[in-house]
């Protein structure tokens, strides 16, 4: 009778097993890969839903069994069980299966790991490995350009915009708090730790536009720390960074070419997310009505909600959720556009 009871179990068990790991593979986890590493990474958590959900369904199976057939009948109440001693092939089978599996799956995702950390070989200068820096901070991201990349002047952006088939070395710091760096069409992250640089490389493969999240409780407006990473064609990539280094506005541009500078200036620092603003069909309620708060303000002020967005705090809304990081990556003129437009359009 026992043996029937353990070979219907393990029957249960196999077929358990089997039915889990079809489902773990069949189910579409993460997002569409687009880089070299995502398809190694991939393969991995396959290998993991493989060799965990067997064991799982063993222990599960082991004790939904003991349960229901060797549970305590009425009048058992004070009966003893029978006697039973250790089996020492059982003990070392279920202590040395663990430990060969585990070393087995380390060892594979060490490999892993090694292999998406390599830099590849570069044929041409068009194809050498970039180096772009990325800071997080309450709570935004600034990912900047160096001057060997844009062949002049270091270049901050919101957003960030990658060659598509080309290798890129994130090189990721903290200005305050422990945030995480994660995009998650790539499969890489990494934390971005105050005091410390941290790395990690990938090579997109598929053009479009990706979310860029943080993956790192860091604060009150942790949920709105995301930005964008657009894969474009090596053309259209050097078309966008020959003109992101040239000057939004110029020096000598008058109310009008301001003010049309200032909108496009709002709308493409993903300003709209967070506030609504009639002129700019935004529609955000993370931060204030700006049609409202900034009504009849003075140009001094609105600068000042600008580059220290602490400064004024609208009433029922908390502070240190909108980036502090507009005075490093917009310039003078950007942000005189900036507040000259929304000076115009809040009168």
């Amino acid at each position: 009778m026992r043996d029937r009871r353990v070979t219907w179990l393990i029957v249960i068990g196999v077929i358990a097993s089997a039915v889990g790991i079809a489902i773990g593979l069949a189910i579409n986890w993460f997002p569409t890969p687009a880089s070299t590493q995502a398809g190694k990474i991939d393969t991995l958590y396959d290998v993991l839903i493989v060799a965990s959900v067997p064991m799982f369904v063993i222990v599960a199976t082991v004790v939904i069994g003991s349960v229901v057939l060797f549970r305590m009948r009425p009048g058992q109440e004070n009966q003893d069980g029978p006697p039973i001693h250790g089996n020492t092939r059982l003990e070392v089978f279920w202590t040395v299966l663990p430990v060969m599996l585990i070393a087995g799956l380390c060892t594979y995702a060490y490999i892993v790991l090694r292999e998406t950390e390599k830099k590849p070989a570069a044929a041409s200068a068009a194809t050498r490995e970039l180096k772009i820096g990325v800071l997080g901070q309450q709570f935004a991201w600034t990912f900047t350009y160096p001057p060997d990349v844009t062949g002049g002047k270091p270049l901050s952006t919101p957003e960030l915009y990658l060659p598509v088939n080309r290798s890129v070395q994130f090189q990721v710091r903290a200005a305050d708090v422990l945030h995480d760096f994660w995009v998650p069409a790539f499969r890489e992250k990494i934390d971005a730790v105050p005091g410390i640089t941290t790395r990690y490389r990938v090579t997109p493969t598929r053009l479009g536009t990706y979310q860029v999240v943080c993956a790192e409780l860091c604060g009150l407006g942790h949920a709105t720390m995301r930005s964008a990473v657009h894969v474009l064609s090596a053309t259209a990539w050097q078309a966008w960074l020959k003109k992101a280094t040239k000057p939004a506005v110029a020096a000598n541009a008058g109310p009008a070419q301001q003010a049309a500078a200032g909108k496009q200036l709002f709308a493409s620092n993903g300003c709209g997310g967070c506030h609504t603003l009639a002129d700019a069909g935004a529609t955000g309620t993370v931060g204030p009505n700006l049609n409202k708060f900034l009504k009849g303000k003075a140009p001094a002020f609105i600068r000042t909600s600008i580059v220290d967005p602490n400064a004024y705090i609208e009433k029922g809304f908390a502070g240190g959720i909108m980036p502090q990081n507009f005075g490093k990556i917009l310039t003078p003129a950007e942000i005189n556009a900036l507040v000259a437009y929304l000076k115009e359009v809040t009168r």
